[in-house]
């Protein structure tokens, strides 16, 4: 079946199989796979991947947002949640939720032995930053609006 715009099946939708994070955190994320369904129906307020999460993979490096809401919601297989306050594992139809600003780092891991698939949804705000907890790595946008990372004293990658 064909489907016309507003809809459209994910599977035809080019997945994004890269990182923007430089070594040694790329490799911890990748293989990875996004597409990005909300690109492809053309919408610019909100972002909405459908993640593809290999075993043993990072889904990011543990986060927080100053001014993007994220939202997860697990379509199929198991991750593991990490946040501040800890771990907890999370199912296909469970989801959770992350307020911009809140300082609470998360991510997602892959450790069981099948790939996991969510949905993840933002706002998509040009000022945005993030922090990262756990690691020497910042990222904000450049003179040129591209997203930058660095070290956390400032200096790139």
């Amino acid at each position: 079946m064909t489907l016309e715009r507003p809809a459209l099946d994910p599977a035809d939708v080019v997945p994004r199989t890269g990182s923007g994070y430089p070594e040694p955190f790329r490799s911890r994320v990748l293989p990875r796979e996004k597409r990005p369904l909300g690109d492809a129906l053309g919408l610019t307020k909100i972002g909405v991947n459908l993640t593809t999460l290999p075993p043993g993979r990072e889904s990011a490096m543990r986060h927080h947002h100053t001014l993007e809401d994220e939202l997860v919601f697990i379509v199929e297989g198991e991750v593991v949640l990490r946040t501040d306050r800890g771990e907890q594992v999370l199912t296909a139809g469970m989801c959770a939720g992350f307020a911009a600003g809140s300082g609470d780092g998360h991510q997602l891991v892959n450790r069981s032995d099948k790939p996991a698939r969510y949905l993840e949804i933002s706002n998509r705000d040009p000022d945005d930053t993030a922090a990262y907890p756990d690691d020497d790595l910042a990222y904000a946008k450049g003179p040129d609006g591209r997203g930058v990372f660095s070290h956390k004293d400032g200096t790139r990658y």
